[in-house]
């Protein structure tokens, strides 16, 4: 099956559940990629020591990324509107909580990548032009 295929099946429900399975798939998916990149912001504050702040704020980018897309083709897959019980209210939030994923891993990374640099290479006045 291709990743379209199983991506569908997914958005859809799959065999068993109604049509807010999908949905609850992309919330779930979507809460997990905020917790992970609530955890990559407190590596890089330094209030959790553990682990790499690079590769979870990347992993929550990625598992943003892939509850928005969940969410998004459930909400293309869906019949009817808001309250008929195939869960496009759930959807939406699914987007909103995939996006809030994403700006959480892309803020951890921005500050990894700053506190990352060394104290000597921040400073360049000849560079600049700036005369002794």
């Amino acid at each position: 099956m291709s990743a379209t295929g199983v991506l569908t099946v997914a958005a859809e429900g799959g065999v068993i559940g109604d049509g807010r399975t999908g949905a609850n798939l992309a919330l779930g998916v979507g809460l997990v990629g905020v917790a992970i990149g609530r955890l990559a912001l407190a590596r890089v504050a330094g209030r959790i020591s553990t682990g790499n702040a690079r590769t979870g704020a990347m992993a929550a980018m990625a598992v943003g990324l892939v509850g928005t897309a969940l969410a998004a083709l459930h909400l293309a897959t869906s019949s009817g509107g808001p309250g008929t019980g195939n869960g496009m209210v759930g959807a939406i939030a699914a987007i909103a909580l995939g996006l809030t994923a994403m700006a959480l891993g892309r803020r951890a990374l921005a500050r990894s990548r700053r506190t990352g640099r060394s104290a000597g290479s921040v400073g360049h006045e000849g560079e600049f032009g700036a005369t002794s």
